[in-house]
């Protein structure tokens, strides 16, 4: 605990030195910059701007509030980066749901570590920072690598380096964007998975991609599903949805109880020998732990 109140001491220390227009940084060279970068400072919130390279575009409503109630909790675990612009005026380089969530709740700080880049450094850090630390939908990180290679000129293997990735990955998020901009909307807005489509993009015929989007969309197909029906596409030239297996009358019941106890539509799938398996839904961690308790309580 001493350690902890030592730190956020520091941290304010350093926020006065940065308020004081003598001592201005601008470069690692200035005087008193080393006290700065890669120490914890707490900024001014109102001090610091969102950054336009973020590559994380939708930000769910109900997960920031979440955030911001455990920030309100317990503060912010873990600082955000920022680079400087110039006297006490700061851009987001990663953390934005840490930023957005306090401004939720009317901190007038933030803990954050200061970096000093040009706007090209600022760009990828932004990138890179984001794709590794960051739950980004599969075309927003699509999106990001290829800015990386449009804005950075950087080569796949030097993605690879910079992400932790393997090539084979980054090649597969980037052929992503080869979807009609529809699809890439569902992927983006949950109502398909990147498997539905990677299986997708195996059809060159953008017409071809929206019919078994819409396929995939209206009988709740599942990746394997999907795959089966790109494969029959390509060996019939039609799009045939395979008729589902009828679930047995017992399920149907079972089905129903299930949905009424836990709040949840329950998805119940069963192979031909019988086997089968029972997925539970839940949107929230505080939905996960009401369902946890029914389970609980169901012993």
């Amino acid at each position: 605990m001493a350690k902890a109140t030592k730190k956020q001491a520091l941290g304010r220390g350093l926020s006065a030195l940065l308020k004081d227009p003598s001592n201005d940084i601008n470069s690692v060279q200035d005087k008193n910059a080393d006290k700065v970068i890669g120490n914890i400072v707490d900024l001014d919130i109102e001090a610091i701007e969102i950054n336009p390279f973020q590559p994380r575009t939708n930000f769910n409503e109900e997960a920031l509030r979440e955030l911001a109630s455990s920030i309100k909790e317990l503060g912010v675990i873990q600082p955000i980066t920022v680079r400087k612009l110039e006297f006490n005026k700061y851009q987001l380089v990663s953390g934005e749901r840490r930023f957005r969530a306090s401004k939720l709740i009317g901190l007038e700080t933030i803990p954050a570590y200061i970096r000093i880049a040009n706007d090209q450094e600022s760009l990828e850090m932004a990138l890179v920072e984001n794709i590794q630390r960051q739950d980004l939908d599969p075309i927003e990180i699509a999106l990001s690598y290829q800015r990386l290679i449009d804005e950075i000129n950087l080569t796949q293997e030097q993605m690879s380096d910079r992400v932790g990735k393997k090539r084979s990955t980054i090649a597969n998020y980037l052929r992503l964007l080869k979807l009609d901009p529809i699809i890439q909307t569902g992927m983006r807005d949950g109502f398909i998975s990147m498997g539905h489509g990677r299986a997708i993009i195996n059809i060159e015929d953008q017409n071809t991609q929206l019919t078994i989007y819409e396929k995939i969309i209206t009988n709740k197909l599942s990746v394997r599903e999907t795959e089966k029906l790109v494969k029959n596409y390509h060996s019939s030239n039609t799009v045939t949805v395979p008729e589902k297996q009828e679930l047995p009358k017992y399920i149907k019941k079972g089905i129903k109880e299930f949905s009424e106890y836990f709040g949840h539509k329950i998805n119940v799938k069963v192979s031909k020998n019988g086997k089968g398996s029972i997925t539970i839904p839940f949107h929230s961690e505080e939905d996960f732990n009401r369902i946890q308790k029914l389970v609980k309580s169901a012993k």
